[in-house]
């Protein structure tokens, strides 16, 4: 992995490639980058206008990329639902699980799930169940989930998945980001455990610690300005720009050889530098965890992943 960079990505033409959150930071390079090496990608964002605006800004620096903005809200599952069955491909070969919000106030989704919990983790979990037939379509997929290193401060509680009993927003983003983790998990060891499947691979990345807009989302969202200062002077004199942020991403997407189940981050101290191999925490590879986290995302959630064993 030393000096990986945009450069090693292999030619991905002919793939498709669906990438969410893909309007802003880490979402829009990745989205950016598979389409220069010939990737066909879906930008699957929130806000149509945005959307569009991504593609513009993607056309302009990539003339020949080929790239579609579609609508898609996280913690809507009727939105996940219109979004997959909606989808104008038979199979995906990249599913790029990115979206996601961070240290917010308290609040719910439209499902009135807690909305890191939903967005960063259920959101996704529905989006890649429904999506799991086109992706078992393509031989070589990859399911890749983007987690972060925050995920050590906490551990899911699977008692208080929504944190009803007590919010804290940091606990709560570590537990959804640990969730992305266990999910990662169980998944992989449920593809291996299917005849046929063994070709497509869920694996886990984060960027370390990089400018993306999460972390002045929170403080503006309640009206923090001094916080919010504070977190854009961290951006500015810490964070790695978002261009450097999406390797592990890209990495853990497209470089040959990637095991499933692999954690892929910066190579320094998990915070900046080029991909490696990442630490993490090991509840997050706890296989009656991971199967009790599987269970309750089922049933939150209505989707089941019937084409897996349990």
């Amino acid at each position: 992995m030393t000096g990986w960079s945009t450069g090693d990505i292999p030619d991905l033409d002919g793939r498709v490639a669906v990438v969410t959150g893909a309007n802003g930071g880490l979402g829009h390079v990745i989205s950016r980058e598979l389409a220069r090496k010939g990737a066909s990608v879906v930008l699957a964002c929130r806000s149509e206008e945005r959307g569009r605006a991504a593609v513009e800004r993607i056309l302009a620096e990539v003339p020949s990329a080929a790239v579609q903005p579609a609508r898609l809200d996280l913690g809507d599952l009727a939105s996940v639902r219109e979004f997959a069955y909606g989808l104008p491909h038979e199979r995906v070969d990249l599913l790029v699980n990115n979206a996601g919000v961070m240290a917010l106030p308290y609040s719910t989704t439209v499902d009135g799930f807690e909305t890191q919990f939903g967005v960063n983790h259920l959101g996704h979990f529905a989006l890649t169940g429904l999506l799991l037939p086109s992706l078992l379509a393509a031989p070589g997929a990859r399911i890749v989930t983007v987690s972060s290193f925050l995920h050590v401060l906490a551990n899911v509680d699977p008692r208080d998945l929504n944190s009803v009993r007590r919010y804290g927003r940091w606990t709560a983003y570590a537990r959804s980001k640990s969730a992305n983790l266990l999910f990662t998990h169980e998944l992989a060891r449920r593809l291996a455990a299917r005849e046929g499947a063994w070709d497509v691979r869920a694996v886990a990345a984060h960027p370390g610690y990089a400018e993306t807009g999460l972390s002045t989302a929170g403080p503006r969202a309640e009206g923090r300005r001094l916080a919010e200062r504070l977190a854009r002077l961290g951006n500015r004199v810490v964070a790695q720009s978002p261009e450097v942020g999406a390797l592990p991403v890209l990495y853990a997407a497209t470089a040959p050889g990637v095991p499933s189940d692999s954690f892929t981050g910066p190579s320094f101290a998990m915070w900046r530098g080029a991909p490696a191999p990442s630490w993490r925490a090991p509840w997050t590879t706890d296989d009656a965890m991971g199967e009790r986290l599987w269970a309750a995302s089922e049933r939150l959630t209505g989707i089941v992943y019937e084409p897996l064993p349990p």
